[in-house]
């Protein structure tokens, strides 16, 4: 991270520098004024996450103290017991990964969040060496940084709204990029952990292959008016489900629900209080580097190389998207918004864009959050694992778009 961190702010100085020296006078107030702005942002960003994190902390607690957790666990031991040896059955990590990876598919980034970082920290309890990040953080976060989403209804939500003939049309298109994004930083993990596949995990991964097929199958019945209506539907009530479903084995188990919740939402508050500094540093070095022109300057290199060997730049025009994408969810976001408005919803460029925004999530966002929550900071092959995650996210994106759409 200090050698990612360093870079960014660097070439941010460099490239701003050598267009104030060929006439551009105010590029430097612009990456002044965006370190301010990103600073502030950061610590908007946490502010939000304190409910949140308060919110599902509480909610976690009193599913641990009526044993949920536990159980949740047990039952995917023999899963866990390969992916990650060095977590012992039945530890409360298993039960928080799964409900982070759950939400995550459902698009529930309001969940996911808040639990990530309680998985990261149950799996902090167990790792050696505290300040450098252990194999099954490591696996646990790329999955994060892949992250399989069953239900973009944000980005069915953006195309409505720009007048998308169909705007769910880039469905299917982005499951099949994010799944190849998380089955390739699963098997690349796996590869550098000398993880043997067997029977089991291939159970597993065809267990989800299908319950994905299963799902394009069914939304592939419903009108497509109705698409958009029935995912929200489905994940706020799964949510809903939840919820209900950790106070209610709380009674049962007779546990103090309302104590146990706020004993829980402190740790929250705390831990959002604690990321500021994380978020406030990785932040301001990447809005400087856009700021800066340097984000700019890479995709008009990327250009010039395509035209000069013959290749297709098609999709050239959203990439905006793929660049901003490892960096900030907001910014990859602005960047599509801003790619639909210059090319059109239903252009090929604005499609690409969509499936690019649901193909991966934000690498350096939740590699600064959830390693920045536990005091990591030796990342070993963490951000790399991340990267490939989004260039085999994006690249399948790009491929699988012009593939139904060029």
């Amino acid at each position: 991270m200090n050698q990612v961190w360093a870079g960014l702010m660097l070439i941010s100085i460099l490239v701003a520098s050598i267009r104030w020296g060929t006439g551009d006078t105010e590029v430097l107030e612009k990456v002044v004024e965006s370190s301010f702005d990103m600073a502030r942002l950061s610590v908007e960003i946490a502010i939000g996450l304190v409910g949140l994190l308060a919110l599902w902390s509480g909610l976690f607690r009193i599913a641990e103290q009526a044993g949920l957790v536990a159980k949740i666990s047990r039952g995917l031991t023999p899963l866990f017991s390969r992916l990650m040896p060095e977590v012992p059955a039945g530890h409360p990590a298993q039960g928080a990964i799964t409900m982070n990876l759950a939400a995550n598919m459902l698009g529930l980034d309001n969940a996911a969040t808040p639990l990530g970082i309680r998985a990261m920290q149950a799996l902090q309890q167990l790792n050696p060496v505290a300040n450098t990040a252990s194999n099954a953080q490591i696996l646990f976060l790329v999955l994060n940084t892949s992250s399989v989403t069953l239900l973009p209804v944000t980005i069915f939500m953006y195309r409505a709204q720009a007048g998308a003939a169909s705007p769910t049309d880039v469905f299917i298109p982005i499951l099949l990029a994010t799944t190849a994004s998380t089955l390739s930083g699963l098997l690349a993990v796996m590869a550098i952990q000398k993880i043997r596949v067997d029977a089991v995990i291939l159970g597993w991964l065809a267990g989800l292959v299908a319950v994905i097929a299963s799902f394009i199958y069914w939304l592939g019945q419903l009108p497509v008016e109705q698409l958009s209506q029935v995912s929200s539907s489905v994940a706020n009530g799964l949510l809903l489900l939840i919820i209900g479903l950790f106070v209610a084995a709380g009674l049962i188990r007779r546990v103090r629900i309302y104590d146990e919740f706020v004993e829980g939402a402190k740790s929250g508050f705390e831990t959002a209080v604690m990321l500021i500094p994380y978020l406030v540093a990785m932040l301001v070095a990447i809005g400087m580097f856009r700021a800066s022109g340097a984000l700019e300057l890479l995709l008009q290199g990327i250009g010039s190389l395509l035209a000069a060997a013959g290749i297709t730049t098609a999709f050239v025009d959203a990439l905006p998207v793929a660049f901003m994408k490892p960096f900030s969810g907001s910014g990859s976001r602005a960047m599509m918004l801003e790619t639909i408005n210059a090319y059109g919803v239903d252009s090929l460029a604005g499609r690409l864009a969509a499936i690019m925004q649901g193909s991966t999530e934000t690498t350096f966002y939740v590699l600064t959050v959830y390693f920045g929550v536990v005091g990591i900071t030796r990342m070993r092959y963490a951000l790399w694992a991340g990267l490939l995650c989004d260039a085999v996210g994006i690249t399948t994106a790009i491929i699988v778009g012009m593939w139904f759409f060029a």
